[in-house]
């Protein structure tokens, strides 16, 4: 019997699901309907619809179905409409001049989502010190109160309540008694700042009845279909939760559209470092990968600065879709943001090369009442209109492969711009040439803020293209930027695949000020069983770790799968396939590349570069976990873990205006490749990891590899 994955993305205009063999990861089927925006159980139904067409049309037993899994737009759509329900707060310190903080920092103003639409709030504030009145007696007044002013959920938030959650709870527990839904903030996050966790909370609460709705909607069709697995949400940070966790926290799925292509990517195309595009009609989505993982960062709601965090996107209006700005005096002046969708007008790329003959003109139009009146379009003889796009200067230059989801007709693409082309006095190579390189001159300042902000190595950097419009763009910015390009295959359906590929993600953050051996120990295990109550197998869990010290914060991510695969022995790459591997990480031609250590399993090769020793740590499945610029590794044996860090601490450390940068530590030990990244000491490094490797021996081989920071 099969063991198939199910993934199912929601898009703008189609929904589209995809079965993947869970042996080899080769797609089954595919199924696409459209999406359900109007639908009395909204996009949920497109869910549901797409599912069961998937597996009917494939001929999938429910019995081989061991993963399912969606992304959402409801989270996002239900605060974009404005369909919240009514807040009320909880707020809980102690008296005196503390208790008046708390109390302003709990009660909060509506919170105003945009587009005439808001959160509306209503507070209490209870003195937890009080001795005249019970806790408990306090906790049922301001409950009866809230539900008096139109709160449908409660929101629960004590000033320290991270430290101590107590009084969250009861309040919980209370509602749930009446009940009534309830969020408590510190559930949400364990951060500091009480102004914006009570804020994340209350949002996190108004969106409650709605995706809780929806949510036992899409499960109970799931059952009812003979799927007995968890169903799975797709995060926006890029990984997935049970269903149930979902309905506690449906604030995490916001944005989980783009995080989804993001792990179709990572998963299909093994990539590590570098920028990936989601390019649609409309908007092209640009991100970061980073050490295998996509950047992420705190979302800001309406202005409004909330502790979710998930995927550092950049949504800029220009896409495949992207119609020419044009005058006679100036030629193309701009490209987009109004795209063909918007427009209603068909793309001449996909038009019949005989409707454009000699009585073709141009037409100045605006596809929109407050649009400037000169986006180009090109009528035909029979009175139809069409437009010129992104798509089409890509096929009239013969940019696209065959097998490209954009690729149109050469011919009709050339003809449409031809007729621009003379109107302007161009050539069409000119033309098409300029409506490509004004769109890539609008992505190149965004991909090198990113490369900025996230320190990117530039001979690391790959571009990795998602969406049907990705060939469009991608290429062509490569070119400009001297950068490789990746294109997966199936790209008009990555997003799907990433969902039926993703694994669970947990992250806990704390503010830990001077973090010790116990409280980082401590923060990882909280962050393996979060992962783990959110369906991951605990042998999958990996655990990262960030410590920032200018803002006191620690930080653990947790990955893992659903389940264990049996096929991984079937799969493993060689020697010489890791070195093939690494050899296409480098930007460098005609770069050496030479395995550094391998146990079987695990594989560190090397490469010179500019004069420095460039690493890769690649793992059993053709993975690469780590790329360093810089870098040096000591084979060893775990009793002389802490010789090897002081090695590596003192040949990998660097040193910025007299300040000095600590290297990122990794320990490979058989198939496990452990990241001690961010740590501050040795100390900090070789205590962790004795607690953490307690089934080695001292006569176990390990491999201790370090990466050279402030390296660019």
């Amino acid at each position: 019997m099969r063991n198939i994955r199910i993934g199912i993305d929601v898009g703008g205009t189609h929904t589209k699901a995809v079965a993947i063999d869970n042996a080899d990861n080769s797609i089954v089927g595919e199924a696409e309907v459209k999406t359900t925006h109007h639908h009395p159980k909204g996009v949920a139904q497109g869910v549901i619809d797409a599912f069961k067409k998937c597996i009917e049309k494939n001929n999938i037993s429910p019995d081989e179905v061991i993963f399912i899994a969606h992304s959402t737009t409801q989270a996002t759509n239900a605060l974009i409409e404005g369909d919240v329900a009514k807040v009320g707060i909880i707020g809980m310190g102690g008296g005196g001049l503390s208790g008046w903080m708390v109390k302003r920092q709990t009660k909060l103003q509506n919170i105003d989502l945009g587009n005439n639409k808001k959160i509306e709030v209503s507070s209490r504030y209870i003195n937890i010190k009080d001795k005249k009145t019970s806790f408990a007696t306090n906790v049922d007044n301001a409950i009866n109160d809230l539900v008096a002013e139109g709160a449908k959920v409660i929101v629960a938030s004590k000033a320290f309540g991270v430290d101590d959650m107590k009084e969250e709870k009861i309040v919980s527990e209370e509602a749930e008694k009446k009940n009534l839904l309830s969020t408590a903030a510190s559930e949400i996050t364990k951060l500091y700042g009480l102004q914006v966790r009570t804020q994340t909370a209350a949002i996190n609460a108004s969106i409650l009845p709605k995706m809780l709705d929806t949510a036992n909607s899409t499960e109970s069709a799931v059952r009812e279909a003979g799927v007995k697995v968890p169903l799975m949400i797709m995060r926006g940070d890029g990984g997935v939760m049970e269903v149930k966790e979902m309905k506690k926290r449906p604030i995490l799925t916001m944005l989980s559209g783009p995080a989804a292509s993001v792990m179709g990517a990572l998963m299909y195309l093994r990539a590590s470092n570098g920028i990936y595009f989601e390019v649609g009609g409309t908007t092209t989505n640009i991100g970061v990968i980073k050490n295998g993982r996509p950047a992420v960062d705190y979302s800001i709601l309406g202005g409004h600065r909330t502790y979710v965090n998930s995927l550092d996107v950049r949504v800029l209006g220009v896409a495949g879709g992207s119609m020419v700005r044009a005058n006679k005096e100036h030629g193309v002046i701009d490209v987009g943001p109004r795209s063909a969708h918007i427009a209603d007008l068909e793309y001449a790329a996909f038009t019949d090369p005989s409707l454009i003959d000699d009585k073709a003109s141009v037409e100045f139009i605006k596809p929109r009442e407050n649009d400037p009146d000169d986006y180009v379009s090109i009528k035909l003889s029979n009175g139809k209109s069409i437009a010129i796009t992104n798509t089409c200067a890509a096929n009239a230059l013969k940019l696209l492969a065959d097998n490209d989801f954009a690729k149109g007709s050469y011919e009709a693409s050339y003809k449409a711009i031809k007729v621009l082309a003379d109107y302007i006095g161009s050539t069409v190579e000119e033309t098409a040439t300029k409506i490509l390189e004004t769109s890539c001159n609008k992505i190149k300042p965004v991909i090198e803020e990113l490369i900025a902000k996230y320190k990117l190595e530039r001979d690391q950097i790959v571009l990795v293209g998602a969406g049907g419009g990705a060939g469009t763009l991608l290429a062509y910015t490569g070119k400009l930027m001297g950068f490789r390009c990746q294109i997966p295959p199936d790209a008009e359906i990555i997003s799907s695949i990433g969902v039926a590929l993703a694994m669970v993600r947990e992250m806990v953050e704390r503010t830990i000020p001077n973090p010790t051996l116990e409280d980082i120990a401590a923060i990882k295990k909280e962050a393996k069983a979060r992962a783990i109550q959110s369906g991951a197998v605990p042998d999958s869990v990996e655990i990262f770790l960030e410590i920032d010290d200018t803002t006191q914060k620690v930080t653990a991510i947790a990955m893992g799968s659903t389940e264990v695969k049996t096929t991984d022995l079937q799969k493993r790459v060689d020697d010489k396939e890791a070195l093939e591997i690494a050899k296409g990480t480098y930007n460098t031609p005609n770069v050496e590349v030479k395995m550094a250590y391998t146990n079987g399993k695990t594989f560190v090769t090397e490469a010179m570069v500019k004069n420095s020793r460039s690493l890769r740590i690649i793992d059993s499945k053709g993975f690469v976990k780590v790329q360093r610029s810089e870098g040096d590794l000591v084979k060893t044996t775990f009793g002389k873990l802490k010789q090897a860090v002081k090695t590596l601490w003192d040949t990998c450390g660097n040193f910025s205006s007299e300040i000095r940068i600590n290297p990122d530590i990794y320990i490979i030990n058989k198939g496990r490749v452990i990241d001690y990244s961010g740590l501050a000491t040795i100390e900090q490094v070789v205590g962790l990891a004795t607690m953490e490797l307690t089934d080695l021996k001292p006569e176990d081989e390990i491999c201790v590899v370090g990466g050279r920071n402030g390296v660019m």
